[in-house]
């Protein structure tokens, strides 16, 4: 597997636990990751602060050499009272998705099961606990909270973190996604410009998904996640491993490759398996997108991380 390849360990609330890796599964498997050229690593889920003892989980990767980034994502509602274990089990970075500021809209869009205070006192917490320029994750859906962009960034100008608007994406099946609810990245950044104007910024590395904005007035950075309006499928590096071991390649796979059985085999037969899937992967679902027929069901969000 070349080098920079960044696997994401899914937590989800819906699976089974006695189905789940166990934390010497995940470390087993992400130093093969790293053996592989791997040097980023990034917990998402689900939701991976409802894993029981994350910290410790954080503490065994964060031990490994060669691991150059660990980061973690979270919708940020526990987040307040696990920020200073992160941070002392070695968590390099945080990434929280919020799609509004607006209590009634958020309640909406969590589908009543969060509390926005919750999230923003999450956010106070880690900032306490030492987690600078943490990304802040908005999901955009015309109708529904495009007119939140603004107020989100205002809240977060000056603040050193980093609110990345991400198109809205048709991962899965079940969230009934129709294209006029994207709103492209191009629209976006044209109406933050009328307001604070913007500058391009260089990428930190070939493959990154966000594009970087600077504010011209120096208030800190804007990124966009243009997966379905300028989709980026040739310079994708991510790997997804789901929290069953299901290793997937794709955000928008149908299935998975196991991984799980391969650990008994031998760390050689673990790693030589996850070359010959990575190796093989054709995966262009976002370049096709409209150009080619409905390929059927596809692996929830849930499963599979962002």
């Amino acid at each position: 597997m070349p080098a920079d390849r960044t696997p994401e360990w899914t937590e989800n609330d819906h699976a089974n636990s006695s189905k789940r890796l166990g934390f010497a599964e995940i470390e087993t498997l992400v130093r093969s990751f790293v053996y592989l050229g791997v040097s980023k690593v990034r917990l998402t889920g689900g939701e991976p602060l409802l894993r029981r003892g994350l910290p410790d989980l954080i503490a065994q990767l964060a031990a490994i050499d060669g691991i150059e980034d660990l980061a973690l994502t979270t919708n940020g509602s526990l987040l307040a009272r696990h920020a200073n274990a992160l941070a002392d089990a070695g968590l390099h970075r945080l990434t929280v998705s919020l799609d509004t500021l607006d209590t009634q809209r958020f309640a909406q869009l969590s589908g009543g099961r969060g509390r926005l205070d919750d999230v923003l006192a999450g956010i106070a917490a880690a900032e306490q606990a030492g987690f600078t320029a943490i990304k802040i994750n908005c999901v955009v859906q015309r109708g529904i909270n495009d007119a939140d962009v603004l107020p989100l960034l205002e809240h977060f100008r000056g603040s050193a973190h980093v609110v990345r608007f991400i198109e809205y994406m048709d991962v899965g099946t079940c969230n009934r996604w129709q294209r006029d609810q994207v709103v492209p990245s191009a629209q976006l950044r044209d109406r933050i410009h009328q307001r604070w104007p913007l500058r391009a910024l260089q990428p930190n590395y070939r493959g990154e998904v966000a594009s970087r904005y600077a504010y011209a007035d120096g208030g800190g950075e804007v990124g966009f996640v243009s997966s379905v309006s300028e989709p980026f499928c040739g310079d994708c590096h991510r790997a997804r491993l789901g929290a069953d071991g299901q290793l997937y390649t794709c955000l928008f796979a149908a299935t998975g490759t196991p991984l799980r059985e391969y650990i008994n085999h031998g760390e050689v037969a673990l790693q030589q398996r996850i070359v010959e899937t990575w190796v093989g992967r054709g995966d262009r679902y976002s370049e096709l997108r409209g150009n080619a027929p409905e390929a059927g069901r596809r692996i929830e969000m849930f499963m599979v991380g962002g």
